[in-house]
């Protein structure tokens, strides 16, 4: 398939979600790689799925940082909506905990602590990701992570108002990585990122979900009232930061993306290889060589 004399797409997705398709291609103008999202096709006229996929195209235009994804183009092609974005070649961290089952501690911490740098440029600009999971962190094989799907994020355009096309009653995210005020009112800051963000380093070390159920009412229950057991065989101080972040009231939680990298920082390091999914130190990374340097300025 073909969009717009241009956009050459792979007959087959590479993966498929709530809000619709997504196919590798080749960007025959400027040569190069892309990944292609199609709003997945419905029944009948849905304008909040369509406002929804618009929004995140405009969160991904304005939200700039190497850890997400870059934005190329925007359009309609057949009566769809797409969008044209940087090709990202890696593995989901859901991926690669089905392959490698848990994580060692300075991993876990290296890809939260990642995760929280964009966090923390998203929160900068009011905008709320609201389905943080592992299959919305990819590991590239350089070892850099990328935040993926801001299908569901919500901008806050000023102090009082909100970009909300939630339908009422709806609960909208991944029930297993929700905070509690997310399933009880809807209302989420970016705190309830970093409640999702402890539900996913709490399964990066262990292997399992944290809160699971037959249904969605049943997660949503745990979530709510449960205590998240302790992660055993790791460091007590980050059991500590875990349970901070898995409080149910958010005030109780880290201020913010910022101060959580803090924390995390003293267990990312000594990273051990990861045969099979980065690639080896004989390999050039220019983007750990400019990491590295900018972390020496005004370090």
């Amino acid at each position: 398939m073909v969009i717009g004399d241009r956009y050459v797409l792979d007959d087959l997705p590479l993966g498929q979600g709530g809000m619709g398709a997504v196919y590798a291609g080749h960007d025959r103008h400027l040569d190069r790689r892309v990944a292609v999202k199609f709003l997945r096709l419905v029944t009948g006229p849905d304008e909040e799925m369509k406002r929804r996929f618009l929004r995140e195209a405009r969160i991904l235009a304005r939200l700039e940082h190497p850890g997400a994804p870059v934005l190329y183009d925007f359009g309609t092609f057949d009566h769809r909506l797409f969008q044209v974005m940087q090709f990202i070649a890696g593995v989901t961290v859901a991926d690669l905990l089905s392959e490698h089952g848990p994580l060692p501690v300075p991993w876990a911490a290296a890809i939260a602590a990642q995760a929280c740098a964009v966090l923390a440029a998203a929160h900068a600009l009011s905008i709320y990701h609201r389905d943080l999971k592992p299959t919305n962190l990819m590991l590239c094989p350089d070892g850099s992570v990328k935040v993926l799907d801001f299908g569901l994020a919500m901008l806050r355009e000023s102090d009082s108002t909100t970009q909300q096309f939630t339908r009422v009653g709806q609960i909208v995210g991944t029930p297993a990585y929700m905070a509690p005020e997310q399933i009880q009112s809807g209302v989420v800051d970016p705190r309830s990122d970093l409640y999702a963000l402890g539900c996913v380093i709490h399964e990066m070390l262990t292997g399992e979900q944290l809160f699971t159920g037959p249904t969605e009412y049943a997660v949503f229950e745990r979530q709510v009232k449960e205590r998240p057991p302790a992660v055993g065989g790791v460091p007590a101080e980050l059991n500590r930061l875990i349970q901070d972040l898995l409080e149910k009231d958010p005030e109780r939680r880290p201020s913010g993306a910022e101060v959580l990298y803090e924390r995390l920082q003293p267990f990312a390091v000594d990273l051990p290889m990861l045969p099979g999914f980065l690639n080896p130190p004989s390999v050039p990374s220019p983007g750990r060589m400019y990491a590295r340097m900018v972390g020496r300025v005004l370090a």
